[in-house]
């Protein structure tokens, strides 16, 4: 794939924004054996070829003011809201160096699989790309993970994988991320219905026990009425 790109002289935010309005996108070259060079692209070229899967993780072709160069893509900056490209990072590379590149993970066969055709399983994939170092010439568009073998509880991780050759994948010492899962959905109900069982009820402390019911209030004595008295006295 071929970028396009101009040296740019005008540097500072005000430049940036007129380079924008003349829908450029500004950008920088760094890297390899040479200083760093700010750069223009032309935007709507620029807009498409990030779409595309390769365009992120492949050595490009760029054409900087008519001589070639082999570099690859940092990083960019896209508008909040609108589809527009603020800003590119480019890094050069040597045919010698090797290069860090975060390489997308193509999974194929899953639906083939003893864990989804025999035991129904629901499979996550945790991952979707992985950090790998390489030269140029071995860097793979995308590593493929076949899944055709994959069987129910089966776990997948990042020194599973079937690397091409001449690539590794950058890991940190025993450091083994998990790239594919594959759980029982039935098993989950179970399980979580056994744990749910077998917690102990909560004791309810001895303060907190009911009182025994209050003793009942004593009658209150009967008001005798006048009208009695008098004709106890007649």
């Amino acid at each position: 794939m071929k970028v396009v790109a101009t040296t740019r002289s005008k540097q500072g935010t005000s430049a940036s924004r007129s380079l924008r309005r003349a829908n450029k996108v500004p950008g920088i070259i760094y890297g390899g054996k040479g200083q760093p060079v700010n750069i223009e692209v032309d935007h709507n070229p620029l807009f498409h070829s990030l779409r595309k899967e390769k365009f992120h993780a492949s050595i490009l072709d760029m054409e900087l003011d008519g001589k070639g160069e082999k570099v690859l893509l940092r990083d960019f900056q896209m508008h909040p809201y609108k589809p527009q490209v603020l800003h590119i990072d480019f890094q050069r590379v040597s045919e010698d160096q090797k290069v860090h590149m975060r390489v997308p993970l193509h999974f194929v066969g899953q639906e083939n699989s003893p864990a989804v055709k025999e035991s129904a399983g629901l499979v996550s994939h945790v991952l979707s790309d992985v950090d790998v170092a390489c030269l140029p010439k071995d860097l793979p568009e995308y590593i493929e993970v076949d899944l055709s073998g994959l069987h129910a509880h089966q776990t997948i991780r990042v020194r599973d994988l079937a690397l091409p050759a001449g690539v590794t994948a950058v890991l940190k010492g025993k450091e083994n991320p998990v790239v594919v899962s594959v759980s029982i959905k039935g098993e989950e109900e179970v399980v979580e219905a056994e744990a749910a069982a077998v917690v102990p009820a909560a004791e309810v402390p001895a303060t907190a026990q009911k009182a025994p019911p209050a003793a009942a209030a004593p009658a209150a004595p009967e008001k005798k009425e006048k009208g009695g008295d008098k004709e106890k006295k007649k």
